[in-house]
C-alpha cells in the first residue's frame, strides 16, 4: 500500500514538475516572442520614421530640382534675350560701321561727277578733276597728242576698248578732258565757223561741258573719212549702244534729247551700276531726277 502511495505521489510530483516546466517554458517563449515582437515593432517604427524622413527629403529634393529647373529655364530665356539684344546691337554696330564707311567714301568722291551740266549745272573756271590719267596713244585718233580722262575711270575705259577690239571693233578717241579755257576756245571756234545759233545746238558753253569733268569722251572709227560725221551709222556706234554700259559709259545726248543735237560719238562715264540701270530701263541720264542720279555717286568707281 505504501508502495502504491509512493508511486502515486511520485507520479503526481513528476506531473507537477512537468507542468511547472511546461508553464515555465511557455512563459519564457511568450516573453521571448513578445520581446521579438516589440523589437520588430521598434524596428518597423524606425524604418517608417526613416522612410518618412526619406520621403520628406525626396519631396524637398524634387522641389529643389523643380526650382532649379525653373531657374535654369529663366536664365536660358534671359540668355536668349540677351543674345538677341547683343546680336541686334552687333547688327546696329555693323550698320553704323557700314554707314560711316559709305559716308567716308562719299566724302572722298567728287560730288560734281554725276551732275547734269548741259545747260543745268555749272562748273567754274577753277574746276579741275582731282586726278587725270593719260589715254594710251594706241587709242587716239591723232597719235602723239595728249588726251586725258579721270584717272579712276581710266581702267574702265581700257577694258572697254580692249573688249571692242576683241569683237573686231576699232574705237578711237577724238577728244576727252577739256579745261574751262579749252572749252571756251572750242566754242569760240564753232561760233566763228557755224555761227552762234548753230554752235549752241551742238556745243556747250564753258562751264557746262561734260568734258571738263574728265569723264566724257568723243569717239570716232577708221570707217569714217571725217571723224564724227556719220558715226551713228557705224558698227562702232552699234557696239557702244549694246556694250558700253558694261563698262560704265552712257550716251549723253541721244536722238530724243532736248539739250543738243544728237551726238552719237559723245559718251560719258557714270559708273557700271547707274549705266546698267539706264540700259535695262531704256532710259537716259538726263531723263532721271538729279536726286536719283546722286544715289549712285558713292559706287561710281566700283
Amino acid at each position: 500500500m505504501d508502495t502504491e502511495q509512493s508511486k502515486k505521489a511520485f507520479s503526481i510530483t513528476v506531473g507537477i514538475l512537468l507542468l511547472i516546466g511546461i508553464l515555465g517554458y511557455g512563459g519564457y517563449r511568450f516573453w521571448e516572442l513578445n520581446f521579438i515582437n516589440q523589437s520588430l515593432k521598434a524596428k518597423l517604427a524606425g524604418s517608417e520614421l526613416r522612410l518618412s524622413i526619406t520621403d520628406k527629403n525626396l519631396s524637398l529634393v524634387e522641389k529643389e530640382k523643380s526650382d532649379l529647373t525653373e531657374a535654369l529655364l529663366n536664365e536660358q530665356s534671359k540668355n536668349t534675350l540677351f543674345e538677341g539684344q547683343i546680336s541686334g546691337l552687333s547688327g546696329m554696330v555693323g550698320q553704323l560701321s557700314g554707314t560711316v564707311g559709305v559716308l567716308k567714301k562719299l566724302s572722298q568722291t567728287d560730288p560734281e561727277l554725276l551732275k547734269k551740266y548741259s545747260k543745268v549745272y555749272f562748273l567754274s573756271e577753277h574746276y579741275i578733276p582731282s586726278k587725270l590719267g593719260v589715254i594710251p596713244d594706241e587709242y587716239l585718233y591723232k597719235k602723239g597728242e595728249l588726251e586725258q580722262i579721270h584717272a579712276d575711270a581710266l581702267s574702265f575705259f581700257k577694258k572697254m576698248m580692249e573688249s571692242a577690239k576683241q569683237d573686231s571693233i576699232t574705237l578711237e578717241v577724238v577728244s576727252a578732258y577739256r579745261s574751262f579755257g579749252d572749252q571756251a576756245s572750242v566754242k569760240t571756234g564753232y561760233k566763228v565757223t557755224y555761227g552762234a545759233g548753230s554752235a549752241n545746238q551742238f556745243s556747250a558753253d564753258q562751264g557746262y561741258s561734260e568734258h571738263q569733268l574728265g569723264t566724257a569722251i568723243d569717239f570716232t572709227t577708221p570707217e569714217l573719212k571725217v571723224p564724227l560725221s556719220g558715226f551713228s551709222k557705224t558698227t562702232a556706234y552699234k557696239w557702244l549702244e549694246e556694250n558700253a554700259y558694261r563698262f560704265g559709259y552712257v550716251i549723253s545726248y541721244p536722238l530724243t534729247n532736248s539739250y543738243y543735237q544728237f551726238e552719237p560719238w559723245h559718251w560719258r562715264f557714270v559708273g557700271v551700276a547707274l549705266a546698267t540701270k539706264l540700259h535695262d530701263n531704256n532710259e537716259y541720264l538726263y531723263d532721271m531726277p538729279q536726286r536719283d542720279i546722286d544715289q549712285h555717286l558713292v559706287n561710281i568707281f566700283d
